[in-house]
């Protein structure tokens, strides 16, 4: 079961999301919060495992409330905006959220997303995926839908990859173009479970959060 708490302040979006989610056996709705201060509260009382997590909202907007969460690693973030502005994408990446999707993507769609994120996968709605990849690895940051200017365009690789297997080289690589662990071990023709290790073992060695950070670094340096 995947327990998820819901931060925005609209109730009638709150109420659909609950909705939407809360006929799926393997997931449950278990608190909202309409602010971003409140959010963080309810994650340290109720420990969920998603948190559903508007931008633009009074008190503390959902970049900061995601931050200190995934600071404290209280729970892993999915951002939900309407709103599909880089810097919203970027700021909300660069604060640990393991996802961005837009409010107005179907229920079909949301329930999947909770259970990409809950799973482990990173996550990004498909239209904004590659320009926000591109500019973080650019070392850009985006302001308004415009490209600012370049903060740093080259960095070392990290001492880690050196550590890698050749094994975990190839799957981190696979990691970079998207690719899920099903789909990893179907190209490999390796067990799932294997493949669950070999991405443990490299987001471990490289010191990296997550997927998302992965699928970053693999641009950055060119393997993809």
């Amino acid at each position: 079961m995947t327990r998820v708490l819901l931060v925005d302040d609209q109730a009638l979006v709150r109420s659909g999301f609950s909705l939407i989610l809360s006929v799926e056996d393997d997931l449950e709705v278990v608190g909202e919060a309409g602010d971003g201060a409140t959010a963080i509260e309810l994650t340290r009382e109720l420990r969920p495992d998603i948190v559903l997590m508007d931008v633009q909202m009074p008190v503390m907007d959902g970049i900061e409330a995601t931050r200190r969460i995934v600071t404290e690693d209280l729970a892993k973030v999915l951002v939900l905006t309407t709103f599909d502005h880089d810097e919203y994408v970027f700021d909300g990446l660069a604060a640990g959220a393991s996802g961005f999707l837009l409010k107005n993507s179907d229920a079909e769609h949301l329930v999947e997303a909770v259970r990409t994120v809950a799973a482990g996968h990173a996550l990004l709605a498909p239209q904004i995926t590659r320009r926000v990849i591109e500019q973080m690895v650019a070392g850009e940051r985006p302001s308004s839908g415009t490209v600012g200017a370049p903060r740093q365009t080259t960095k070392p690789a990290p001492a880690g990859l050196a550590l890698l297997t050749p094994r975990e080289r190839e799957v981190l690589e696979l990691v970079g173009t998207g690719l899920s662990n099903a789909e990893i071990a179907s190209t490999l023709f390796l067990g799932e479970a294997t493949v669950k290790t070999h991405v443990s073992n490299v987001l471990s060695k490289l010191h990296l959060r997550d997927r998302v950070q992965a699928v970053v670094l693999t641009h950055r340096l060119g393997l993809v």
